[in-house]
């Protein structure tokens, strides 16, 4: 049985998002017989797929989709899927490191040692949520790769979901006010020239997590698509690494983002690093900074930091 023919009969029936497909129609819509989508589903079945045929009714997907490179669906790099990893990000800079092609994706379903900005740790509760690294040549700058990535992860969970997200400036992505996703960007030079040679960027995603997942300082800020699930967890991979190679190298998406970004408008607590303080947040420059003011003060344009929204200048 061609992998294409189960690609194809598990992408039709994601799309009927629960509902039945007579065989017929299946087989006109793939373009090949009716035994072969009954082959096609039997072996996605076999796979792990919870996938359900009535007679005089048709086919239907239940639930989410199993772990595997399958599930990612159409791609045009390498795919490698792990059970655990340390970090998918560490795993892909090694790939880069030995040549690995534009468009590697490294997906695993846990990371026991994940990393978000600032050093800081990246919960990521096995099974709950999808987490990959992408890397990119020829690369944008980290900068703008991030912008791209937090667009290609809203325009993949509006496309396989229906929901819309938020951005924070500069990662963080949000649905109904709680973070739900993360974006880590990292970079690799050539150690003669100095030259950027590649990217690689890490999203974490959460998923199926519900609030004992998550530490108690997390409890109340972290949240999920589907809180307990099921979730498209493969294909949600698969998608988002698509969009995220759809806008590569441009990148230009900078409206999208600004469009996305709930943070202009609003008074903000800004780390640095070296100093915290609080500022209205004005807009997003034409290079992704985010323009800021403290009282009193001139504007100025952030290129990193962290920010928090905050309900007024004072709290």
């Amino acid at each position: 049985m061609p992998s294409t023919t189960r690609q194809a009969l598990l992408q039709a029936l994601s799309a009927a998002g629960g509902a039945y497909i007579s065989g017929q129609q299946l087989a006109g819509q793939l373009g090949v017989s009716r035994a072969a989508v009954h082959k096609a589903a039997a072996a996605l079945t076999a796979q792990g797929y919870a996938l359900e045929a009535v007679s005089r009714r048709g086919y239907r997907l239940l639930g989410g989709d199993p772990f595997c490179a399958e599930a990612v669906g159409p791609y045009p790099a390498p795919v490698q899927v792990y059970d655990t990893l340390e970090s998918s990000n560490r795993t892909a800079k090694l790939l880069a490191l030995d040549g690995a092609p534009h468009g590697t994706l490294v997906l695993t379903a846990h990371q026991s040692a994940g990393r978000g900005r600032l050093g800081r740790v990246f919960e990521s509760p096995a099974g709950k949520g999808v987490y990959l690294s992408v890397l990119l040549r020829p690369a944008a700058s980290a900068q703008t790769a991030t912008i791209g990535a937090a667009v290609a992860v809203c325009r993949a969970v509006q496309e396989l979901c229906g929901l819309e997200l938020g951005i924070k400036w500069v990662n963080d992505l949000y649905y109904q006010g709680k973070k739900v996703c993360g974006i880590l960007t990292e970079a690799g030079t050539d150690l003669e020239s100095g030259r950027l040679e590649w990217l690689v960027v890490g999203i974490g995603l959460n998923l199926t997590a519900t609030a004992a997942d998550w530490p108690p300082e997390l409890a109340e800020k972290a949240g999920s698509l589907y809180p307990g699930g099921p979730a498209p967890v493969s294909r949600a991979a698969g998608a988002i690494a698509r969009q995220l190679l759809a806008l590569c190298p441009a990148f230009d998406c900078l409206d999208e983002y600004r469009a996305r970004c709930f943070v202009p408008g609003h008074w903000v607590t800004v780390c640095t690093g070296t100093e915290t303080y609080a500022a209205k947040a004005l807009a997003i420059d034409e290079e992704g900074r985010l323009v800021v003011q403290r009282e009193n003060g001139r504007p100025q344009a952030l290129r990193c930091g962290e920010v928090t929204t905050r309900p007024a200048r004072t709290e």
